[in-house]
Formats: structure tokens, C-alpha cells, sequence
């Protein structure tokens, strides 16, 4: 039997996928539930898993290509002997070409090869990879009481592994030279075509440079949110005394990110309807404050690793959150939850010098805090003395279905309170 491998959709955005790499060449085994190619969606690489046990017999869709979801990107045989009729097979199918592709394909609840349905818990039973599944026979866990981290909180390997207490650090996948597959009676073009010479970093002036996967989906969402009523509000917060703090715990890893983070998500427990969003049937609340914070990523694009219930943790591990999380970012190997579950977002672009600026709203989300330099400024004080005080700039861009001026002044005066006044309050 020969089967299909469909480009799956993993993430409820994505419209196409672009194949990072093979990890499987043409005529190798393949067994069920193992990577065999590394797919690009919007702001990640993923690992997609065979459905099958067989032989890739034929790559249809080589590395450096974009296919869209649901199209035919390679086919596996189920014996060698049908190995040459595969091949035969895929070199008159091209992925554009696939059925799949003609109608909307729903989400994939899990990066596995050939799935093109929509999974979701049935017959309330979790949704578990084939390789997870594997190991937790292999190390005796229980799935049931498994939280999943993938996509719609699907089990993943990782996931069975922190249970058995197993977990390793999840390796780099480096890019495979897919060499062209052996041809039958006539050649297979799709499978032999070189792959497209990489986009240099810096364009010449006049080239056009097209999009990639990352910067398409920040399109995609910043269009979004140009149908939402907002206002924008700023306020002059005193640095003098959190700089001071920062001087102090610098050296035990704390970053600047994790104290505005954390002094933000400490604020929104005084003013809920800033961690709130629009929905159709009126305003969500949210039990938890996720911190996401805009990264900017190498290429083009950026990215908003979230800081899970940042009013629960400590600076120090707040801090520590954050390293991994930008540096997983920048390698795109963030899951899913850990950059689409922000309920409050921070873009700081006072790191690189600027005074103060405007944010866009995020899709799903109420408010974004745009943060500006830290300066000197000479200020009078009450009794109309001069003196020199460090002062940043901070603006709020703010959904007004939800929020209204009072609330977001309320919320800046609070957060500019806590940093003038009570900042040793963060290391608790």
C-alpha cells in the first residue's frame, strides 16, 4: 500500500508549511512515530512524526520549499517492492496538485505524517503522540495523569519523559542534504530540483525579498487588529530607585525584561480588566497573567515568548524563565502554549535608545505596554527645586470595548507607584 504524506497544519493560523529539512531520505525506513521532516509554521520548527511504517519512497516537496496544508509532500510504501511504484506515482503528483489542498483542512491537534482531520479528545481519552505513547510503555507512565504540551494539549515525547523523570534537553535539529531520489523509467522532477539558494540577510537596494513563515503570520495579526477600536495612554515613571535595585541583583541573573515583567504582572492583580480581552459574547477574565514580551528575531519578525503566571513566581526564577525562553525563540523551537497564551504584552524598545513610542494590539489580548529609555531629566520637585532623576516614558495601547481612560490611567499609576516608591517589593 502507498500512502500519502500530507503537509499538517500545526497551528490554527497556518495556511502553508515550509519544509525545514528532511531527516529521512528517499528509500530509507521509516518506523511509526518517528520524525522524518521538520516543518516551519508561523513562529516555530517542528518535528512531524510518521502515521506509518514503511518505506519514504518518493520526496515530493524537497527541503527549502513551501507547501500549502493538507498537500501531498512525500509518500511512503508499506513494502519495497512497492518502493518503485511510489516513485512512479509522485513524480506526476506535484503538492500544489493534491485534493487536500483545494478545501480548508481543519487544525491538527499533532504534527504526525498523513493526518489531515482535526483531532480532539475522544471518548475522553488525551491526545497522545505515537512516539510518547511508546515511551510511556517503555517507562511505565501512567498518560492519564500527563498534562500534554503540545498543540491542543497533546502528549508529546517530552512530555512522558519529564514524568519518567527522563527528560533531556531537546537536541538541535540540523538541516539533511536530501540527495535525489533514484529514478524509475523516467525521472522524478519533483524530487531531483535543486533547492532555492538561501535569501541573503541584507537585500541589495531594489531586490525583492518575499516574506517568510514568521513575518507573513505578523502581517496576518497586525491587519487583524486594525478593526479594533483603541486609545493609547502614557505616564512618566521615576526609575531611580528600581535601577538601583537592578544594580544590586544583576549579578544573580535578574534582567531588566523579568523586573518590568514581573512588577507588570503584580500590578494587573489590582486591575483585572487589563488582563481581560473582547470576545464575541462579551469580556473574557483570565486566571492567570501571562507576560508575553515582543523579541525581535534574526531575519525578520518577531516573537512574544509568554512568562507563564509571572505574579506567581520569584524574580529569580522569572529571570531564568526568560533566558530559555528567548533563547529557544531564536533557535524557533518555542511549543506552541509557550508564545500564543500571552494575556498582556510589554514591547520595550528603550533598550535600544528610544524615548517613548505607540504599540499595535495583539490579537486576543486587551492591552500592550510599549516602555521607552531611562534618562536623566532635570525635574522640580514640590518645593520647586531642581534637581536629576532617571525617567522612562511608558504608553498603553488599550482595546476600548473593554477598557476605558480611567481604568488605564489607574493601572499606569499603580505600576509607576510600585517603581518609584516599593520596588524591593519584586524580590519577595
Amino acid at each position: 500500500m502507498i500512502r500519502e504524506v500530507f503537509m499538517p497544519a500545526l497551528s490554527s493560523t497556518m495556511t502553508e508549511g515550509k519544509i525545514v529539512s528532511w531527516v529521512k531520505s528517499a528509500g530509507d525506513k521509516v518506523e511509526k512515530g518517528e520524525t522524518v521532516v521538520v516543518v516551519e509554521s508561523d513562529k516555530a520548527d517542528m518535528d512531524v512524526e510518521s502515521f506509518y511504517e514503511g518505506y519514504l519512497a518518493i520526496i515530493i516537496v524537497p527541503a527549502g520549499e513551501v507547501a500549502p496544508v493538507g498537500a501531498a509532500i512525500a509518500l511512503v510504501a508499506e513494502t519495497e517492492a512497492e518502493i518503485a511504484a511510489a516513485q512512479k506515482q509522485g513524480a506526476g503528483a506535484p503538492a500544489a496538485a493534491a485534493p487536500a489542498a483545494a478545501a480548508p483542512v481543519p487544525v491538527a491537534a499533532t504534527a504526525s505524517v498523513g493526518l489531515q482531520q482535526n483531532v480532539s479528545r475522544q471518548n475522553g481519552r488525551s491526545i497522545v503522540s505515537p512516539r510518547a505513547r511508546k515511551l510511556a510503555k517503555e517507562f511505565k507512565v501512567d498518560l492519564n495523569s500527563i498534562k500534554g504540551s503540545g498543540p491542543n494539549g497533546r502528549i508529546v515525547a517530552e512530555d512522558v519523559e519529564a514524568a519518567a523523570g527522563k527528560a533531556q534537553p531537546a537536541p538541535v535539529q540540523q538541516p539533511v542534504t536530501v540527495p535525489a531520489a533514484p529514478a524509475p523509467a523516467a525521472p522524478a522532477p519533483a524530487a531531483a530540483k535543486p533547492a532555492p539558494a538561501p535569501v541573503p540577510a541584507v537585500a541589495l537596494s531594489g531586490n525583492r525579498v518575499p516574506m517568510n513563515a514568521l513575518q507573513n503570520a505578523v502581517v496576518r495579526n497586525m491587519e487583524a487588529s486594525l478593526s479594533v477600536p483603541c486609545f493609547r495612554v502614557g505616564y512618566t515613571i521615576t526609575t531611580d530607585n528600581l535601577d538601583k535595585l537592578y544594580k544590586q541583583i544583576k549579578s544573580k541573573g535578574v534582567t531588566m525584561t523579568a523586573m518590568l515583567a514581573k512588577a507588570v504582572a503584580v500590578t494587573l492583580q489590582k486591575h483585572p480588566l487589563l488582563n481581560a480581552c473582547y470576545v464575541e459574547s462579551g469580556i473574557q477574565h483570565r486566571a492567570d497573567i501571562n507576560v508575553a514580551v515582543a523579541v525581535a528575531m534574526d531575519g525578520g519578525g518577531l516573537i512574544t515568548p509568554v512568562l507563564q503566571n509571572a505574579d506567581r513566581l520569584d524574580i529569580y526564577s522569572l529571570s531564568r524563565s526568560w533566558k530559555d525562553l528567548v533563547d529557544r525563540a531564536r533557535a524557533k523551537q518555542l511549543k506552541p502554549d509557550e508564545y500564543s497564551t500571552g494575556t498582556f504584552t510589554l514591547s520595550n524598545l528603550g533598550m535600544y535608545g528610544v524615548d517613548k513610542f505607540d504599540a499595535i494590539l495583539p490579537p486576543n489580548q486587551g492591552s500592550i505596554l510599549a516602555i521607552g529609555s531611562s534618562r536623566p531629566q532635570v525635574v522640580a520637585n514640590e518645593e520647586g527645586l531642581m534637581g536629576v532623576k532617571r525617567q522612562m516614558q511608558v504608553n498603553i495601547t488599550c482595546d476600548h470595548r473593554v477598557i476605558y481612560g480611567a481604568d488605564a490611567a489607574s493601572f499606569l499609576q499603580d505600576l509607576a507607584k510600585l517603581i518609584e516608591t516599593n520596588p524591593q517589593s519584586l524580590t519577595l
